[in-house]
């Protein structure tokens, strides 16, 4: 008994991939050794509702017969995934995806699988900037990327500042993560800097720049941005939570005003969770320097989405082109789709990027499924699941047919206008440094310090695999991002 559907095929399902609202989608089975089936059916669920369709002969070749049957999507979106139900006998077996769930060629089941193909439901009328997707964009952390013989920074309300030297490492302690994590160790990076290298970043090639957080803030966040030679400027939106030592918190009174920690009749009170006032509140990741926000609040909604002169509309009318959007799985849905509203009103070419490290187009987070590529939300995503099958590969953990399924699943469940648009990077802030990475290290510790240092060697052999990592990173579809 042989049953084959391949969801990459255009001989088992056509047109490929994602399907626009309003449109159709012919999908096929082939059967081979199998006698006559009393049944075949196509089984969908689709937005909490499962449907039956009847397969129909179309044709055979050699020993293998072919059904098919067309679905119609009217104008909602969502996912919508299915299987199939073949029956001989009294009996009936099933064929679904396979059990990494990558689509492609599927499996035979003896029960409804729990691995089912998706058809990712998009709106018709979802588009992202052209110019994002034909763009080559350099990641500037602005602490550590140039110094200036100019002066923009202002630390002078902190207190327990460390000046590094050019060239130090960077100060880190493991137990930082749930515990206070102090930020405190300063490079002098600055705007100026960054002005003065964008000859240099010209000449690479470079026509956008995303610039990590330039706002005032507990950590090393810098002060505003500036575009100039032909380059986009793309910015951090850091949403979810705010530092305990900006001016809405005031936890260490640095500010003027009335912070939602030192009163409740503090304008920003209704702008966090507290569970003990004052000193137990809810934070991102326990860390309490890091306090989170009450996305519900309407207050909060006002200035940083509604307002005439909200945040995100402040600095796009200030030339920034868009926004890349940290932890973007922990903003309700209603947020990021109240964000995108106004975003694009403000600048319709502006572009949205989300911090997704999965696949984002079947992200659960909080027991949500995700709407981010319906066409209502994120224009793309980071592109975790490429940065993690390109070091797999060159590593050698995984084959180039391993390497093509992990790409081709992408291919087929973003809409074509996100997937063109992905945020293609091999390292950032958030993630071990590439060469760390392919020279085979993890960090260790050493004095209270985590340092990753590789030998001559490590290095020389990192650098080889890096260089095949950054043609692969060229040359694939998506947006290369350069740290």
């Amino acid at each position: 008994m042989k049953i084959e559907h391949n969801s990459q095929s255009l001989i088992y399902r056509t047109p490929f991939g994602s399907a626009k609202t309003d449109s159709k989608v012919t999908i096929r089975i082939a059967l081979a050794d199998f006698g006559i089936p009393s049944h075949i059916k196509l089984v969908t669920e689709f937005k909490g509702e499962n449907k039956s369709y009847d397969m129909a002969y179309i044709f055979s070749s050699l020993d293998n017969t072919f059904y098919e049957v067309t679905l119609e999507f009217d104008d909602k979106t969502g996912l919508l995934f299915y299987y199939f139900d073949i029956g001989q006998n009294g009996t009936s077996v099933y064929y679904g995806n396979n059990e990494e769930a990558l689509g492609g060629i599927g499996k035979i089941y003896d029960k409804i699988p729990d691995k089912k193909f998706q058809i990712t439901v998009y709106d018709k009328n979802f588009e992202t900037p052209n110019w994002w997707k034909n763009s080559i964009c350099y990641q500037i952390f602005p602490d550590r990327f140039c110094r200036s013989g100019k002066s923009d920074e202002n630390l002078s309300k902190r207190q327990n500042i460390i000046k590094r030297n050019w060239g130090d490492d960077p100060f880190y302690k493991p137990e930082q993560f749930g515990g206070e994590y102090l930020a405190n160790d300063f490079f002098g990076g600055t705007l100026s800097g960054i002005e003065e290298k964008l000859p240099y970043l010209a000449n690479l090639g470079i026509s956008c720049i995303y610039l990590n957080p330039i706002f005032r803030a507990y950590s090393t966040h810098l002060c505003k941005t500036a575009e100039s030679y032909g380059i986009k400027v793309i910015l951090d939106g850091v949403f979810n939570h705010t530092g305990s030592d900006s001016l809405y918190f005031n936890k260490k009174g640095t500010y003027d005003g009335i912070g939602a920690y030192q009163s409740k009749e503090s304008p920003f009170y209704n702008w966090f969770r507290f569970s003990k006032y004052p000193d137990e509140y809810e934070s991102w990741w326990g860390i309490d320097t890091l306090p989170q926000v009450e996305e519900h609040c309407e207050d909060f909604q006002n200035y940083i989405l509604t307002d005439k002169d909200s945040v995100v509309k402040h600095w796009l009318k200030k030339g920034a082109s868009g926004w890349r959007l940290d932890v973007v799985d922990e903003l309700p849905d209603f947020f990021v789709k109240t964000l995108r509203k106004e975003v694009k009103s403000q600048n319709p070419d502006a572009v949205i990027i989300g911090e997704v490290w999965e696949d984002a187009s079947h992200k659960v987070a909080y027991d949500e499924l995700r709407e981010y590529f319906l066409g209502g939300e994120l224009d793309s995503v980071m592109n975790y699941p490429l940065r993690n099958a390109m070091i797999d590969f060159v590593m050698t953990r995984i084959d180039a047919e391993g390497f093509c399924k992990r790409i081709m699943s992408l291919k087929e469940n973003y809409p074509a206008p996100a997937f063109y648009g992905l945020f293609n990077f091999l390292s950032s802030h958030d993630t071990e440094r590439i060469l760390t990475v392919l020279g085979g290290k993890t960090y260790s510790n050493k004095d209270e310090e985590c340092i990753a240092r590789l030998s001559g060697n490590e290095k020389e052999q990192a650098k080889a695999r890096l260089k095949c990592m950054i043609m692969l990173q060229m040359l694939l579809p998506g947006v290369p991002v350069i740290f």
